[in-house]
């Protein structure tokens, strides 16, 4: 039997489940190898027999919570999808505040009444066996993925900073060009699309396992950047790692 696969998808844009309905022609292929038994975006059918659990967004309400768990007992793996399931993404932002100035703010005098939480990846909840960064996803490497996980192999990552494929394409490095960028701390395998177009990378897949932070602070220094500019940059998607919850 081919793997039955679901997609599910908590707090966030959604935007990496539309990024594997937009593999297209290549989604043809995927279904080769896997059967998909629920998605909410493509399909109406539901099931809770389930081997592989794509799950898209950050976990954020205390019904999150419960329905991540539910997830995770009823599926083999769980793979968390796109930077809001692997670090907490934007959403992980609104941690920096009291959870009553949040819903103040958001939802005005009647904040109260509504379930939200600090936000947090999917994997401060659940466990989970891997995890594909991105904002959003590539589809290559989701192809890839699903491809290794039918064969029965966990996919890697690529674990060298943004700068090598930076390099690889000779990108003028946009420190020069008076912009900020993350992509000496931050995971390769997007191909360094925003430095391609001109753009600092804003560390959407997240840090490598052993960023060399002593190079990145050199480079900073170079260009004149507070702590602050730094700190700024860092909590756009990893706001989760700076937090307490």
């Amino acid at each position: 039997m081919k793997p039955r696969v679901a997609v599910f998808s908590f707090t966030g844009c959604e935007g990496c489940s539309l990024a594997i309905l937009e593999c297209e022609n290549e989604l043809l292929g995927v279904l080769n190898l896997v059967d998909i038994v629920r998605w909410r975006e493509a399909m109406s059918e539901t099931t809770e027999d389930i081997d592989i659990a794509l799950v898209d967004g950050s976990i954020s309400t205390h019904a999150g919570v419960k329905r991540i768990k539910k997830i995770r007992e009823m599926s083999k793996l769980v793979i968390a999808i796109g930077a809001c399931a692997h670090t907490g993404g934007l959403n992980a932002m609104k941690n920096k505040y009291g959870m009553g100035e949040v819903k103040e703010v958001v939802y005005g005098p009647d904040g109260a009444e509504f379930d939200t939480i600090p936000a947090r990846p999917v994997s401060a909840v659940v466990p989970v066996e891997f995890a594909l960064p991105g904002c959003p996803i590539d589809r290559e490497e989701f192809l890839r993925a699903i491809k290794e996980l039918c064969m029965g192999k966990m996919p890697k990552l690529p674990n060298y900073p943004v700068c090598v494929e930076c390099k690889r394409k000779e990108n003028v490095c946009v420190f020069f060009k008076g912009q900020f960028c993350m992509g000496p701390v931050i995971r390769a395998g997007c191909g360094a699309i925003c430095p391609s177009f001109g753009e600092g990378c804003e560390g959407c897949r997240g840090f490598i396992d052993n960023p060399n932070k002593n190079a990145h602070q050199e480079v900073l220094a170079e260009f004149g950047l507070t702590a602050q500019e730094v700190m700024n940059h860092f909590s756009m998607f990893n706001s989760y790692k700076e937090s307490e919850v």
